[in-house]
């Protein structure tokens, strides 16, 4: 049925991006493109938004792939669409939920206390909670991690080597980001 179909694809596009998502950690060169996203000092919505143009491209050219190759339903592509950027504002929102509530929800989708530990300047804590919009794959392949060591409320947001407002706020700063600095 139409039905199944969309929502297999909208599982199928969740699981693409979440796989993307561990790739631009896990190889080099593509972490220096995607610290640009992390690199934001204090997290809220517009950090969901924060990407380099090249990342911007590589993602485009990742879903287009995954379109092609799955051949969705054209309406299973908007709502993923839809899902994808609406859920980018809430998991990196500013929004502190009851700790019950985000227990519940954190379970069907991912809730922005689970989301900002991935934005730790920690490594084994930025190397986790990769998803964006179902939390299931960060359960089912090990990378789910509940909260951060000092907890949310002494948790260092960004990258440890890039503190400067010249290096993280002012867009040419951001924009050069990958092709300078320290090692990946």
């Amino acid at each position: 049925p139409f039905w199944l179909a969309v929502v297999i694809s909208i599982i199928a596009m969740d699981l693409t991006i979440y796989l993307q998502h561990v790739m631009v950690h896990a190889i080099p060169v593509l972490w220096r493109v995607h610290r640009v996203h992390h690199a934001d000092l204090d997290i809220d919505v517009t950090t969901g938004a924060r990407f380099h143009p090249i990342e911007i491209l590589l993602s485009m050219l990742i879903k287009f792939a995954i379109i092609v190759l799955l051949g969705p339903p054209i309406l299973a592509v908007v709502i993923f669409e839809i899902l994808l950027n609406a859920m980018a504002m809430f998991n990196h929102g500013n929004i502190h939920l009851p700790g019950r509530l985000d227990r519940l929800l954190r379970r069907i989708v991912v809730t922005p206390d689970m989301h900002r530990v991935h934005h730790s300047v920690e490594a084994d804590e930025t190397n986790s909670n990769f998803g964006f919009n179902l939390p299931w794959w960060d359960f089912l392949f090990g990378t789910y991690r509940a909260q951060p060591r000092a907890g949310h409320k002494e948790m260092i947001i960004g990258i440890r080597d890039y503190r400067t407002i010249k290096d993280v706020l002012w867009l040419p700063g951001m924009l050069w980001l990958p092709f300078r600095g320290k090692k990946c």
